[in-house]
């Protein structure tokens, strides 16, 4: 959904709203799973609400105050696609821990009660307690507003606390306003987490046995050895070969084959997981059937004679007779496997070891959660001593990590740079926080900054922007004790450069994800860089329009490569971007009102992407495409601005690009909606092409010799498919230069781009590969 101002929906029309009513009302009916069946319900009845308030007027989807009533500050209740539902996150009914308040304060449980009783001194002596041990917890923005009234009254700051409940006062009965109390006080430390321990637990309780896994070890400790039991039972009176040395069959034989015949009966009884055994054609079930007619006094018939005969010998060529050195060793092996603990068992184990973190944190370290079980917990819970922890309740325990975010990529539990989005509003907090000179204050703005960045992004139109936090009531009432100047900017400068460099490092070939932009624009405002981030629009909901700050971004990328391969790759004209972003800055200055959109850079991006026609979706594809081409989408602010200097160097980053590329462009093989996924190898490559552009000659030089025996190294496909885009690549680093359709010699060489209004043609067979160039 929206993240950001500047994706924007043409219309907020109850289409949308109606539709998803209908795949909650669906699966509410249809699912399998009962809680997916509840939480669909509750989707029906909220989506039910937005159709109304639509319909009556109380909800106005679009704006940044959707809610009629509720100021821009509060926290709405957001669906799928950014719709509020005309409720407050923060409302509904009382939680526990609050009728426990209500309890403790001997008020009525309602919050208008709670908010008047901690405004008296018994409820300010409680609230001072909770900021001094830190032992709270802030889910949403508003429960940090009693705290910071709290805060304010012990800072001799009267009148600003005043003034703060007067905001909050027509609100007191309807939202939460007090912070949850906590067993574990509030994480201050720059190490992050992606899940905290509690949840890790939760994860591997609901773990239970795998069906797949305890057949087969059904199969393993109880049919197999008594297949063998047959087999060596038939053995007796036959050959390995199958064939018969005695036509007749000895009382004693008959009994102890009896005997066989009725344990047979109590394990099937038992043990119902494996089914195998009762399949009439399966080795196994043609012994036991053989014998039963031979219990019974029976002469078997000639099928039934060669089937018993077939089983044997096949059975021996397979595995060897029973008690030999080869069968011996197959059926150790299979035993061992089968006394291996149950995966469910020992997550049950690792998660009475995590219930000893407090809740809500990580674990400093893994190792004493994820080492072999001991003999006291051997003894206390059955499992054997020494069993490892398997690879799957490692990786959840791996999630739990608390360290810098840098060791959670280098460690794998940061995989992508979407992941790492989720995990930079932790630091951004600690670093927003860093301004404020009082400790509990800064412990309280960084657990709202937290919570807010939970708050869910509205639907927006006409270019308004999200709610920022420095919007919220309680945040602006404590705004003078943050610190001024080069010792408030520094550490959020250097957090900047520390993700910046972070995230193209650990991902070179991904843009930016918006959340991570989002946080990225917060340090730069700290800082004072007055930096542009752009966020990646969305073509299905683009209006055409741009924010001055793309322009201004695309300055900036100017500046970094005129006169570079980028340049002449692309085809762009960065003297006149520069000029054009030169002359936009005049005309802002010469008047008073801020210009919401850039029209000269929508023009200029609709004229780079042509006027081809084709679905209106793709056709606004082809416009944010130049848009991200023309900026770098942010990598040129990252390394021109902010000054990042990724390790090893650019030369790195490139071939690094060109192998995601290599991959992405391997899934277009027989795919038969391969259009998201040549977008992502054209956005790799349009970041290859910068980190090539920022080398040195003789690094750029090695780097493109060696990309086509990289792409070798790929299915032949891959490197056919490339193979145009390559030469193009060459030429232009050589000095040649693309025609306006983006091609050159005689279409052997390609411009490579992600959107086109017809068909693509990296979709084509290498062999057929005809199509026109985009």
């Amino acid at each position: 959904m929206d993240n950001h101002a500047d994706q924007q929906l043409p219309s907020a029309s109850t289409s949308y709203a109606q539709n998803e009513l209908a795949r909650a009302f669906t699966t509410a009916l249809t699912h399998r799973d009962p809680a997916a069946r509840d939480r669909a319900e509750t989707r029906v009845e909220r989506w039910r609400q937005v159709l109304a308030g639509m319909a009556d007027g109380r909800l106005r989807i679009g704006s940044r105050t959707p809610v009629a009533g509720l100021p821009a500050w509060v926290t709405p209740q957001v669906l799928r696609g950014g719709f509020a539902t005309g409720e407050p996150a923060a409302g509904g009914p009382l939680l526990p821990y609050e009728t426990e308040a209500a309890r403790r304060a001997g008020v009525p449980a309602d919050r208008r009660s709670l908010f008047a009783h901690y405004l008296t001194g018994d409820g300010l002596t409680e609230l001072w307690r909770l900021l001094d041990t830190g032992r709270y917890t802030v889910a949403l923005p508003e429960e940090a507003a009693l705290l910071t009234v709290a805060w304010l009254v012990r800072a001799g700051e009267t009148d600003a606390a005043l003034e703060l409940v007067r905001a909050l006062e027509p609100f007191a009965g309807r939202l939460r306003f007090l912070a949850r109390p906590s067993d574990a006080p509030l994480p201050g430390a720059r190490a992050v987490h992606r899940i905290s321990a509690d949840d890790a637990g939760r994860a591997l309780a609901s773990r239970g046995p795998r069906a797949r896994i305890e057949t087969q070890r059904e199969s393993l400790a109880v049919w197999q050895p008594f297949a063998d039991e047959l087999l060596a039972h038939w053995l007796e009176v036959l050959d390995p070969d199958g064939s018969a040395r005695s036509p007749e069959y000895g009382a004693e034989w008959r009994e102890r084959g009896a005997e066989l015949l009725r344990r047979y009966r109590v394990l099937a009884a038992e043990h119902t997981r494996c089914t195998k055994h009762r399949r009439p054609e399966e080795n196994p079930a043609i012994l036991r059937a053989a014998l039963a007619e031979a219990v019974a006094g029976r002469p078997l018939d000639a099928r039934r004679a060669g089937l018993l005969r077939h089983a044997v010998a096949s059975m021996v060529r397979k595995r060897g007779v029973p008690g030999s050195a080869r069968h011996g060793t197959l059926r150790g092996e299979q035993a061992r496997q089968a006394a291996l603990p149950a995966h469910h068992l020992l997550a049950g184990l690792v998660v009475r070891r995590l219930s000893e973190v407090p809740p809500g944190s990580g674990v400093p370290d893994t190792a004493p959660f994820l080492a072999p079980v001991s003999d006291e917990e051997a003894a206390q819970c059955g499992l054997p001593a020494g069993a490892a922890i398997p690879p799957g309740i490692r990786a959840t325990v791996e999630s739990a990590l608390s360290a810098p975010v840098a060791t959670l990529v280098e460690r794998g539990v940061v995989p992508s740079a979407e992941v790492l989005a989720e995990l930079v509003p932790q630091l951004v907090a600690v670093t927003t926080a860093e301004a404020y000179g009082d400790e509990t204050l800064r412990a309280l703005m960084a657990a709202g900054y937290r919570a807010f960045r939970n708050r869910r992004s509205l639907l927006l139109l006409d270019l308004e922007r999200q709610v920022r936090p420095e919007e919220l009531p309680w945040v602006r009432a404590v705004a003078g004790h943050r610190n001024a100047g080069a010792s408030a900017e520094e550490p959020a400068r250097a957090a900047l450069r520390e993700l910046g460099e972070l995230a193209v490092q650990a991902f070179p070939a991904t843009i930016l994800p918006n959340p991570l932009v989002r946080e990225l624009s917060v340090l730069a405002r700290q800082a004072d860089l007055g930096v542009p981030f752009t966020e990646e629009l969305a073509a299905d909901i683009f209006m055409g329009t741009f924010g001055p700050k793309f322009l201004v971004a695309a300055r900036v990328a100017a500046e970094l490569l005129h006169g570079t391969l980028y340049e002449r790759y692309y085809g762009i004209d960065y003297t006149a971007v520069r000029n054009l972003a030169i002359t936009e800055a005049g005309r802002a200055a010469r008047h008073t009102h801020r210009a919401r959109t850039s029209p000269e850079f929508a023009r200029l991006c609709v004229d780079r992407a042509g006027s081809g026609t084709g679905p209106p979706v793709a056709a606004n594809g082809t416009v944010i495409e130049q848009a991200q081409i023309l900026t770098t989408h942010n990598l040129a602010v990252l390394v021109g601005r902010v000054g990042i200097a990724p390790r090893p160097g650019f030369d790195d980053l490139a071939v690094r690009c060109f192998e995601a590329v290599c991959r992405l462009t391997g899934r277009v093989h027989g795919n038969p909606r391969p259009l998201a996924t040549i977008k992502d190898a054209a956005y790799a490559w349009r970041q290859l092409v910068f980190h090539l552009s920022l080398c040195a000659d003789e690094e750029r030089a090695q780097a493109l010799a060696g990309l086509p025996e990289r792409a070798a190294r790929h299915p032949a496909h891959v490197a056919a498919r490339l193979a145009p885009a390559l030469a193009g690549l060459r030429l232009v680093a050589a000095g040649g230069a693309f025609g306006p359709d983006g091609t050159a010699d005689g279409g052997r060489a390609r411009r490579l781009l992600g959107w086109t209004t017809g068909r693509h043609w990296l979709r084509e067979e290498p062999a057929a590969g005809r199509a026109t160039a985009r």
